[in-house]
């Protein structure tokens, strides 16, 4: 009888411990969205204020490249506009000149055309005045369309500008977002080329874990959804954090190459990812499972 009895409790805590193993319904492990930050500019890095672990925020200068040569072309553009505005003040004051020249012809005019209907003058020295406005007329006209050129010569020179200012700015190595720097691939000192990366950061307060449901449980999963994602906490407890589904895949694959049987592998599932919140626990690459409610 004793025996028996003994039979009837290895059955029940082999029934509980199955039931235990069936609570989870699908297995992963944990991934975060990850940026590499690269250098949009070449040249020193003279500051590099980012190292491993670190948290920084949306627009945190990260490093700052050597801007030398970049400052001193703005200076010699600063230089060209100002002796292209010099030259515009001395064409103006040439057409000034110009100006008053006509003026005084056109009291001479005046006068002759008076002169001329007391006989006192002649029709060819009136001529002669109106011949030498018309000249002045177009030495105005002439050095009026200098202007013309000073402005395009002034509108280039601002276009190189606002490109070196552009330039300069992207010196400036900034984050694109807020998160945790995971790897650093250069130091303080060292030259650097556009497009070369510099740092490699993620969002940890909020991880993705991506895990594998067969066809039958798909009708389970919805977007959206919220569902039970546990973890290892020690070798006989268990952690139980909130997960929200955030995408289904459309099309079925073979179960990855981590799945350690032969009869798992040859499966087709759907991958599907949970955003779980990170309360300091979770770490990427950390396994995972879920629980359907």
């Amino acid at each position: 009888m004793k025996y028996k009895n003994l039979i009837y409790l290895i059955i029940i805590f082999l029934a509980g411990c199955s039931t235990d193993t069936e609570k989870s319904d699908a297995f992963g492990n944990f991934e975060a969205e990850t940026v590499i930050v690269s250098s949009e500019s070449g040249g020193k890095i003279l500051q590099l204020k980012v190292e491993k672990g670190q948290k920084i925020e949306t627009g945190f200068v990260a490093a700052l490249i050597d801007t030398v040569q970049i400052t001193l072309k703005l200076l010699q553009i600063d230089a060209q506009k100002a002796a292209i505005v010099s030259r515009k003040s001395s064409i103006q004051s040439q057409v000034a000149v110009f100006e008053e020249q006509k003026k005084s012809l056109q009291t001479n005019k005046s006068r002759t055309q008076e002169l001329l209907k007391d006989g006192a003058a002649t029709q060819k020295q009136l001529d002669d005045i109106q011949g030498q406005m018309n000249v002045i007329d177009k030495q105005i006209a002439s050095t009026k369309t200098q202007f013309t050129a000073i402005s395009k010569e002034l509108d280039v020179l601002d276009s190189q500008k606002l490109t070196l200012e552009d330039q300069l700015n992207r010196c400036s190595v900034k984050s694109p977002a807020k998160g945790t720097i995971l790897e650093t691939y250069a130091e303080q000192g060292e030259l650097t080329a556009p497009g070369k990366p510099l740092f490699k950061m993620a969002n940890l307060e909020e991880l993705t874990l991506k895990v594998y449901v067969s066809g039958g449980q798909l009708p389970n999963v919805k977007l959206g959804q919220t569902l039970d994602v546990i973890l290892d906490k020690s070798e006989e407890e268990n952690q139980i954090l909130p997960g929200k589904v955030t995408w289904i895949s459309s099309e079925a694959e073979f179960t990855p190459k981590i799945i350690q049987t032969k009869e798992e592998r040859v499966k087709l599932v759907y991958a599907v990812k949970i955003a779980v919140k990170n309360d300091g626990t979770l770490k990427v690459g950390m396994p995972g499972e879920i629980r359907f409610q």
